[in-house]
Formats: C-alpha cells, structure tokens, sequence
C-alpha cells in the first residue's frame, strides 16, 4: 500500500523526497491541486472516499500519515 501511495505521488510531483519529507501540506510542498489530484487518485486506487472531515494537514504531511489515513479508511468497509 505504502509503494502505491508513493507511485501517484510521485506522479504527481516526482521532484519531492516523500520518505523524507515532513510537512507535505504545512509547508505548501503540495498545492491545491496537487492535493486534489492525490484525493481523486487514493479514491480511486484505493475505492475508499475521503471526506471533508479527513482533509486535515495532519493526514496529508507525510507519507506514513497518508499510509494510515488510506489503510484507516480501507479498514472501515
């Protein structure tokens, strides 16, 4: 799960370190539409829905947030 996460990342912006990285959202290294294309694309991928209530910066700056936000919303089927 965590490989595929970071497959459309870095689809998205394969300029950022994603194993690094600690403030993917606090630090405006994703934008907007960065941010909604990584929504629309874990939905997708992952046939999950994150609603407005999970779009926090907390489950968007790194990729092990974004890994527990995906598996947390997997898991609730």
């Amino acid at each position: 799960m965590k490989e595929k996460i970071l497959e459309i990342l870095n689809d998205i912006n394969p300029d950022i370190d994603y194993e690094t990285e600690t403030a993917l959202v606090d630090d405006d290294v994703l934008d907007s539409f960065d941010l909604v294309s990584l929504v629309s694309e874990l939905n997708s991928c992952f046939d999950i829905n994150i609603t407005v209530v999970d779009f926090v910066p907390e489950n968007f700056n790194t990729l092990s947030a974004l890994t527990a936000l995906v598996e947390r919303l997997s898991n609730g089927k």
